[in-house]
């Protein structure tokens, strides 16, 4: 009598799906790699002479407070309107050979008290124009800025 024992056959691995899959993940890995390429700007910042000038320019100051009143060269004007200002900064540019304009804003000035500034100073064509900032330390309280030429009060243009 043939006894038959039950004998399961060895499981196997089976490649070719193993392989598949890999060959798969490959492609994926060199599609994406491709594709992540970095465009960079090559840039060569100018460099600049840290040399305090010997003269400073013609300076025309206007300061703006909170409330959008504007004084020029520390002469309060009050709340006006972009065209008497703009004859103001004429008036007090006329004698000056190439002037700058510093504008002292709080910072709780509206946008628009700046914005008229920038307008009036356009129409009485003055084209250098920079603000007075002051900067804070770190803990937070407010320090004054000092840099080459800096506006008296510790103030400077940037």
């Amino acid at each position: 009598m043939k006894f038959s024992r039950n004998t399961t056959p060895e499981p196997e691995i089976n490649l070719i799906p193993f392989i598949d899959v890999l060959l798969v993940v490959l492609i994926f890995v060199m599609m994406s790699a491709s594709f992540s390429k970095f465009n960079e700007l090559e840039l060569n910042l100018p460099s600049a002479d840290g040399r305090v000038p010997e003269q400073r320019p013609a300076e025309i100051l206007v300061s703006v407070n909170a409330q959008g009143h504007y004084s020029l060269q520390r002469q309060p004007l009050g709340r006006v309107d972009t065209k008497t200002l703009a004859e103001a900064l004429s008036q007090a540019a006329r004698p000056l050979e190439n002037p700058v304009l510093i504008i002292q804003a709080d910072a709780r000035s509206t946008h628009q008290s700046v914005v008229q500034v920038l307008e009036a100073a356009r129409r009485s064509q003055l084209h250098h124009i920079t603000f007075a900032t002051q900067g804070q330390t770190a803990s937070g309280t407010t320090a004054a800025v000092t840099s080459p030429g800096a506006a008296p009060g510790g103030s400077s243009r940037r």
